[in-house]
């Protein structure tokens, strides 16, 4: 039974050890999206599913000897694929929607043994049944999901500080090998345990009605749910602050916790105390999604949509515990839920981006749960209560719930010009009538404003928003044009409010990872269409575009790529700034857009200038017209402190920034959001 668990632990928490590490280190290679994490986990829902269904055909298909066999010959297969580290070969070399290249990457990488180590727990606890008359395997399921959560807790805390990602990689390969030794000495040993009295057992379990279809969808159904929840949750908490493990971690260390509850005692899951809560649950998850305008404070958000969906997450895997079947049909048990696990990721990370204009899944998977609170309320006895008011009651409450989602994203869509969403976010475009200005053209990304164009003929290519004339980019450009023509490179496009600096003679590139951003620009806005430079738009991540290229000797290179109000980290690493400083001139300005609601950017900026000798500077700008003028912070880098000696960029606006001690520059390896959020 030692070996068993060990086993079984080990397996979880590599299992989940390697999810973050995996995700973090492709992510810059997609641009730093918070979907790459829906993606991933697609990836992981759907080899569960194929690990799950492996051990179903294995107990169900072959005889003891050829299990054996078998799952040894595949752990020495996977252990053959070591280390875990991507080939820079799947690098993509263009912005289009990279999910398909995702999940082929990650197969690729970690498929079979991700596989292997998916099939460990459900195939283990179907040998231990067989090897012990009268034997409850579940709590090796709670086991199991403890395994997972302490992987997922150790990374961002102990692993992700401490260790490079190849050292995770490599030390993660190495752990792998252990857990196969561990496994195959399980499966040689396990037909020495059976005996003869177990065979008989065997022979009796198969009298044992078998689940109906309708157990087996309910199953499902509650799997999918949770599996909804968790993964919508990580994705709007990540488009919010910025797509990290932390973010990553917490929600899913929440998930597994639950099913650690639920599977390791029936004490923990009581429907006629969880029912009433559930209700108040969908409520306030339903208001807290849409209050504010999408924008409540994430001192506030995360711990609320966290205690939301962890009594979510509990109603869910506590109905799927009461409802678990005799241990000898625990194969078709799991593999139900690991296929309610997979099609809550698909509806999430595949069929929402692509069929959804707006952010619904998460409303979506709210009022679901509510449904399946209705279906769980035929099984309620309340003291004095009749059943039928209990659940006309809990059907109020869905269609409560389901009535205001479906008016606040009503209100949403309303009045907007365009509205259009893919892998990458939701781009939408209104008109809205100021009181001096007129109509103002803005485009939003999630729910930040991406730039602006006021609609008056005279005032068509003005600068606005970000890149007013006192802000630090328009000041840098006021510089830089009066020594002659520019070269300037930018980093994300929005609206394209940049071009509105550009003259005849300049030399614009604009650096864009999302394909539907440059139609927007050219067909809603007139800052490209009017331009008399010369500006081209290279799709693909900034960073991987750059790294392809030549040194383009930028006079200011302009780094604005914020996805939501969240940061791609991985424009802000040293090696980042190594590569912009490549691409600069001697004397050329980089120009950093940290304006943040949550996180405190100047100690990375000035860390990365520090450890360069570089010389950097905060410009702060409050401008007076706030119809279609926004307050800025922007720090300007360069090789030398004579570049910011000339009127406008004086000392009177320039402020030096001193980087808090012991603070550690983010690398690609590092970084570390937690130091920098906002207090």
């Amino acid at each position: 039974m030692l070996l068993y668990a060990l086993t079984i632990f080990l397996s979880a928490f590599l299992l989940f050890q390697v999810q973050p590490m995996i995700a973090k280190i492709i992510l810059p290679w997609f641009g730093g999206s918070a979907a790459v994490w829906s993606a991933a986990m697609l990836f992981f829902q759907l080899v569960l599913l194929a690990g799950y269904s492996y051990a179903w055909f294995v107990i169900r298909f072959l005889k003891p000897k050829a299990q054996v066999l078998t799952h040894i010959g595949l752990l020495v297969l996977g252990a053959a694929t070591l280390p875990i580290l991507p080939s820079p070969s799947w690098k993509p070399s263009a912005g289009d929607d990279p999910t398909l290249r995702i999940i082929l990457l990650l197969s690729a990488t970690i498929g079979l043994p991700y596989l292997l180590l998916s099939a460990t727990s459900p195939l283990l606890q179907a040998w231990y049944v067989r090897s012990r008359k009268g034997a409850m395997p579940y709590r090796f399921f709670a086991l199991s999901n403890l395994g997972s959560m302490l992987a997922l807790i150790t990374y961002p805390i102990f692993v992700e500080p401490t260790l490079a990602t190849s050292v995770q990689a490599y030390t993660w390969s190495g752990a792998f090998v252990v857990f196969a030794i561990t496994c195959a000495a399980v499966a040689w040993f396990r037909s020495s345990w059976q005996t003869a009295e177990t065979a008989v057992e065997v022979r009796e379990d198969t009298f044992i009605e078998r689940p109906t279809k309708g157990r087996l969808m309910l199953w499902m159904s509650f799997a999918a749910c949770a599996s909804a929840m968790l993964v919508s949750v990580t994705n709007h908490l990540s488009q919010n602050v910025a797509p990290i493990p932390l973010l990553w971690v917490v929600p899913l260390s929440l998930y597994l916790l639950t099913f650690i509850l639920c599977f390791d005692s029936d004490k923990f899951y009581n429907r006629a105390f969880f029912l009433p809560q559930l209700a108040i649950v969908i409520g306030v998850m339903a208001y807290v999604v849409y209050a504010s305008g999408g924008n409540v404070n994430v001192f506030a958000l995360i711990p609320v949509l966290s205690i939301c969906l962890f009594l979510a997450c509990m109603f869910c895997h506590g109905e799927l515990s009461a409802r678990k079947p005799h241990p000898r049909h625990l194969t078709i048990f799991y593999l139900m839920i690991s296929l309610g696990g997979a099609v809550g990721g698909l509806f999430v990370a595949f069929f929402a981006p692509r069929f959804f204009p707006s952010y619904w899944e998460l409303p979506i998977s709210i009022v679901m749960c509510g449904v399946l609170g209705v279906i769980a309320s035929w099984g309620v006895v309340a003291p004095r209560i009749a059943p039928a008011v209990i659940r006309t009651l809990a059907i109020a409450v869905v269609l409560g719930v389901g009535g205001y989602c479906g008016y606040q994203e009503y209100q949403q869509i309303k009045g907007y010009k365009l509205t259009v969403r893919n892998f990458y976010g939701m781009l939408k475009v209104k008109d809205d009538v100021e009181e001096t200005a007129g109509v103002v053209r803005v485009l939003v990304h999630g729910t930040i404003n991406h730039g602006e164009e006021v609609m008056q003929p005279a005032k068509l290519t003005i600068p606005t928003s970000y890149y007013t004339a006192t802000s630090g980019v328009g000041r840098a450009m006021i510089v830089l044009q009066r020594k002659g023509r520019t070269r300037v490179g930018v980093v994300g496009l929005g609206a394209g409010v940049m071009a509105s600096w550009s003259r005849e003679g300049d030399f614009f590139r604009y650096y864009e990872i999302n394909p539907i951003v440059e139609g927007i620009a050219r067909n809603q806005f007139f800052f490209l269409p009017r331009s008399q430079a010369d500006i081209k738009v290279l799709m693909g991540d900034a960073r991987l575009v750059l790294e392809r290229q030549e040194p383009q000797r930028y006079d200011l290179l302009v780094v604005d790529a914020f996805s939501s109000d969240s940061i791609p980290v991985h424009l802000l690493t040293r090696e980042a700034f190594e590569l912009y400083f490549k691409h600069l001139a001697p004397n050329g300005i980089l120009a950093v857009h940290i304006s943040n609601k949550y996180l405190t950017l100047e100690p990375v900026v000035q860390k990365n200038a520090d450890e360069m000798k570089k010389v950097a500077y905060v410009i702060e700008d409050e401008p007076e017209n706030t119809e279609y003028m926004s307050n800025t912070t922007w720090m300007l880098v360069a090789n030398s402190d004579q570049v910011f000696g000339e009127t406008p960029l004086d000392r009177k606006i320039l402020t030096s920034y001193k980087t808090p001690a012991g603070f550690r520059a983010w690398t690609d390896d590092y970084s570390n959001i937690v130091k920098i959020l906002k207090r």
